[in-house]
């Protein structure tokens, strides 16, 4: 974990969110999700046109968490849901095996938010999420995690997403994935 000179964890309210110019900084971005999720240098790779590629989509956007020093701790991204985007191809056979399928229309998708592990449980990942999607003009949201119980999963759910699908299974992921759905605004604290 980076510590300050001093020997203490960084401070989490000198933190400062805000918009992101992803395509700009996604190496910095993707060095964060690669601490955080644990990503390996050919899965950054593959990552890194990903991102730039989103980015180009109509409606994508994306914020930032970052320390007074300019270093960016945490990023969100996200666009309005395009049925014909790989993303929507895969989940959807999922959703409509239980009848869920309509929550791809008219929704605004997360694509990645991700907090570097020494900032994480401090309300970095929650700001990011809730002021992406507070400007969406969608009426929902949704987003794919791991399905398993973990922090993440926790965030999501008090925030108001709850599981539309579960054992998702993405091509070239070793571990099923939970597509979750929130009606918008997010729940808060």
């Amino acid at each position: 974990m980076p510590h300050t000179a001093g020997g203490q964890l960084p401070d989490p309210r000198r933190v400062v969110t805000g918009p992101l110019d992803l395509a700009a900084r996604v190496d910095e971005a993707l060095a964060v999700q690669a601490v955080a999720f644990g990503l390996t240098d050919e899965e950054i790779g593959v990552r890194r046109h990903i991102v730039l590629r989103h980015m180009t989509s109509p409606g994508a956007r994306a914020l930032g968490a970052t320390t007074e020093e300019g270093r960016l701790v945490g990023f969100v991204y996200g666009m309005p849901n395009d049925r014909s985007q790989w993303w929507s191809t895969v989940v959807e056979p999922y959703l409509r095996q239980h009848g869920r399928e309509g929550w791809l229309d008219d929704a605004f998708v997360i694509t990645e938010l991700h907090v570097h592990p020494a900032f994480q449980r401090r309300g970095i990942g929650r700001e990011l999420i809730t002021r992406l999607t507070d400007s969406a003009a969608e009426p929902r949201s949704l987003l794919s995690a791991l399905d398993l119980d973990s922090p993440a999963r926790a965030l999501y759910r008090s925030l108001g997403y709850h599981d539309l699908a579960r054992r998702v299974q993405f091509p070239s992921a070793a571990q099923p994935y939970a597509v979750m759905g929130a009606w918008l605004p997010l729940v808060r604290g």
